[in-house]
């Protein structure tokens, strides 16, 4: 593969090329002389391809790393803090309509800008109302008369509101002093000890974990408006929170162990008082996403391992499809009987992107083809997004099968022909060793092609961590699982996630029977909190 290296420094290998080494008692014969001859420069020749090959791999990353830094794509993963740090460093954030992108990229220019948008109906409407002076309205010695109004409307907004609740109980006692004196009932609260209202812990829990606002600057939105609240009682409620919704993230657990597919993907997260580890060492968020038709769901779970037995334990008794990325992790929970692993194809056309990006500009090779079929595979996907599952598999069994038949013969064609360590060998190897775990998803109609599922619903989480850092207990890295689990699972049903916590806080408290508590679940809400 040629490199377009106009633009790059000069750089001098780091290698010397081996020198022919002689016997002390050269051979006396012509035959075995030519021999020696021949043998050294075989492997002259040898180190020769090998000095080659390196220098080629490391011009490619240099490429890669500048395309990263500085290029324009949507396949940047340096914007995106880390997204997933995955055992292979190429893995980088897309949506699925940047997975059907052309490559290379065609600059489109941004449409011209359209007329604005109406404003919600829900909102509430307050009436201001401008007249015209009377003196101003005479017309022919009589007031005109109102034959018609003109009405505009502003999008307003009223700044946060701190109060205090006064709950006042009313206490009876017996005028002769028979009877001991009673109080009415303190309705059941999600904080006892503390004096934070269900409406202030769910507004404190969508700043945290919605809107990725750390506890430190929420602290100081809170003393702005004359309440000084630490940090640290912020974290204790949060903590506190995470507590009473754990029935709940049980609940949705048991719903995406139901479904028939679960995406999962891991992410580090930084805690600095984890046991045996030190505080600058990476733990890590596990996320998985799945659940029914109806019923989507999200779930997160820390942990301080990246290994095998993490995903082992997480889907215990889990029969169906995992969809992953390609880390190994994962041999472990495959191995049960009655899952059946699939790889995303997201991961595996970001390597033959890359491999696009070293090329020389205007070259186009066996790189373009692979990217060009994969593509056609992301439109059978898109074509069928809406059609029924049966629809969509037999367009799997008849367009997809024949396209991936025709993308494993390249495959077998071109792999003999590139140096295994280019970025279009690696991307090969990657699309060779997992192959039968690529084609898994032409078995049924419902089954995903893409990790991306998992991707996105991480990336709240990773967008959260740029602002607060660290956690500093796993207390706190299990509470931010809970919490996140719930919000992203209201999300994904299209509620708000505010107007869910308020009522839930509420609720939960007095719940007593697990049937109250289903009926908490987002999908069982009323639609009164849907997102519009």
């Amino acid at each position: 593969m040629s490199v377009d290296i106009k633009n790059l420094p000069k750089l001098k290998p780091n290698f010397t090329l081996p020198e022919v080494t002689l016997p002390a008692k050269l051979p006396s014969d012509i035959a075995a002389l030519t021999a020696l001859f021949l043998s050294q420069q075989d492997a002259h020749q040898q180190n020769l391809v090998k000095a080659m090959a390196h220098i080629e791999f490391l011009y490619e990353q240099i490429v890669l790393m500048r395309h990263r830094q500085f290029g324009a794509s949507s396949e940047v993963a340096s914007s995106q803090g880390l997204l997933f740090d995955e055992a292979e460093v190429l893995a980088v954030s897309s949506t699925p309509e940047q997975d059907l992108a052309e490559i290379p990229a065609v600059f489109i220019p941004k449409p011209a800008r359209g007329k604005r948008a109406p404003l919600s109906e829900s909102l509430p409407r307050i009436d201001i109302i401008h007249d015209v002076p009377e003196s101003q309205r005479q017309c022919c010695g009589v007031l005109m008369v109102e034959i018609d109004q003109e009405i505009s409307e502003q999008l307003d907004i009223v700044p946060m509101q701190i109060r205090v609740l006064r709950h006042i109980r009313k206490r009876y006692g017996c005028l002769s002093s028979t009877h001991a004196p009673v109080i009415a009932a303190l309705p059941p609260q999600p904080r006892p000890k503390s004096n934070a209202s269900p409406d202030l812990l769910a507004m404190l829990l969508t700043v945290k974990y919605v809107d990725g606002l750390p506890l430190a600057r929420f602290e100081h939105v809170l003393a702005r408006h004359g309440v000084p609240v630490a940090r640290q009682t912020l974290a204790r409620w949060v903590i506190g929170c995470a507590n009473l919704l754990q029935p709940l993230h049980n609940l949705i657990r048991d719903t995406l162990l139901e479904g028939a597919f679960i995406h999962m993907d891991e992410t580090v997260v930084q805690v600095l008082k984890e046991k045996d580890k030190k505080p600058t060492s990476n733990s890590y968020m596990w996320v998985q996403a799945g659940g029914l038709p109806n019923k989507p769901v999200v779930i997160f779970d820390y942990d301080p391992s990246r290994s095998g037995a993490v995903p082992a334990r997480l889907l215990q008794d889990y029969h169906g499809h995992l969809m992953t990325d390609g880390y190994e992790g994962y041999n472990q929970v495959v191995k049960t009987q009655g899952i059946t692993h699939l790889v995303c194809w997201a991961h595996v056309r970001r390597r033959f992107v890359d491999a696009v990006k070293v090329q020389a500009k205007g070259q186009r090779g066996h790189t373009d083809t692979f990217v060009a079929l994969i593509g056609k595979l992301y439109a059978i996907e898109r074509d069928c997004k809406t059609a029924s599952d049966e629809v969509r598999l037999l367009a799997r069994q008849t367009r997809a099968r024949a396209l991936l038949d025709e993308l494993h013969d390249w495959m077998e064609r071109v792999i003999p022909t590139v140096t295994p360590k280019s970025a279009l060998g690696t991307a090969l190897a990657y699309l060779q060793k997992y192959w039968p775990r690529l084609i898994g998803y032409l078995l049924r109609g419902d089954l995903p092609i893409d990790n991306n599922r998992a991707e996105n619903s991480i990336r709240p989480f990773v967008v959260g961590r740029k602002g607060w850092l660290f956690s500093d207990t796993p207390a706190g890295a299990n509470a931010s699982a809970i919490i996140y689990s719930l919000v992203e699972t209201v999300k994904a049903n299209g509620l708000e996630p505010y107007l869910w916590l308020s009522q839930v806080l509420r609720e939960l408290p007095a719940a007593q029977t697990v049937e109250a508590v289903e009926a908490l679940l987002p999908w069982n809400m009323p639609t009164k909190h849907s997102i519009r």
